[in-house]
């Protein structure tokens, strides 16, 4: 079918984009966020096409992003709006802003997701992440920590920019992401949005990961981590205490015992390839490409079939 689909999330469409269908991806002249087109830092198949408005009739369905897209979908095309963030405000009453609407589905990317945004009487689903495994394995020979943020900078305390120096102090930190240069720190190196395989090379290298964000859906990047065979050292918070089970990396609410953890695994390389190796055989069970294009063709069919 022909799936119509503005790029606003690069991981995650990297993942979409895999499947069985073409893909509409929007385009203008400015490559603006209205018409980006194809990704430029990832590897997307010929499948995902760049199309003008004009063009926009030809989908069968689309697969929404913001809520303002809704309005720049052709009348009668189905659709699928894909949740990715968790709330904010006034949590966890926050109302989603496609609350009590019977024209689309929400498909939230976690249990977590749809659990804390309310959204009345609009259909939910969740189809959890999957990813496209890393051609890279870890080695983790270099005595440095790694965490992949977009905007740590601006975002701050969301992204736990603020217990960066902490993890400093154990070990040099890699902060590999969009706008990243502007961090500051001592023994805190930036690698500003590098090509995807470029970052999982460099990330297998370093000896954990982590994953400091106090209040996000739950990043690609740390399923693609443990996909590399990565330790995993995070904060117990959203998603992550369902994606990180024990044995595949340390999680607490505490981060004195994350900096302690830090230290241990950079202390233990033979530790860290233990917990690697469960982190990496959990992502590959749980966030696989064949598992999650499987369920978004089943949603994808649901939807088209319920509108003819």
């Amino acid at each position: 079918m022909n799936i119509l689909l503005w790029h606003v999330h690069g991981s995650w469409t990297t993942s979409f984009v895999r499947g069985k269908h073409r893909y509409l991806i929007p385009v203008n002249a400015a490559r603006d966020a209205w018409g980006l087109g194809r990704a430029r830092t990832f590897d997307w198949p010929p499948s995902a096409e760049e199309v003008g408005p004009a063009e926009f009739g030809q989908a069968d369905v689309a697969v929404l992003q913001r809520p303002a897209e809704v309005d720049r979908v052709p009348a009668g095309i189905p659709k699928i709006y894909v949740e990715h963030n968790t709330p904010r405000g006034d949590v966890p009453d926050s109302r989603h802003p496609l609350a009590d609407r019977d024209d689309l589905v929400i498909a939230h990317v976690t249990h977590f997701n749809e659990l804390f945004w309310d959204t009345g009487g609009t259909r939910t689903t969740v189809i959890e992440h999957g990813v496209v495994e890393p051609a890279v394995r870890w080695t983790g020979e270099l005595d440095r920590l790694a965490v992949v943020s977009n905007e740590p900078v601006r975002r701050g305390r969301v992204t736990g920019t603020d217990l960066f120096p902490r993890f400093a102090g154990v070990a040099p930190l890699d902060v590999f992401g969009m706008g990243v240069s502007g961090l500051t720190g001592d023994r805190i190196a930036t690698h500003e949005d590098p090509p995807q395989a470029t970052m999982h090379a460099a990330l297998a290298r370093r000896r954990a990961y982590l994953h400091l964000c106090r209040w996000t859906s739950l990043g690609l990047s740390l399923i693609e981590a443990m996909q590399l065979g990565m330790p995993v050292i995070a904060l117990a918070t959203t998603e992550a205490v369902a994606a990180v089970p024990p044995g595949a990396g340390v999680l607490d609410t505490r981060v004195d015992t994350l900096v302690d953890a830090a230290r241990w695994l950079i202390e233990e390389p033979g530790q860290a390839r233990v917990l690697g190796e469960r982190a990496r055989q959990v992502a590959l069970s749980r966030y696989g490409l064949d598992r999650f294009l499987a369920d978004w063709d089943r949603l994808l069919e649901e939807e088209t079939c319920a509108s003819r």
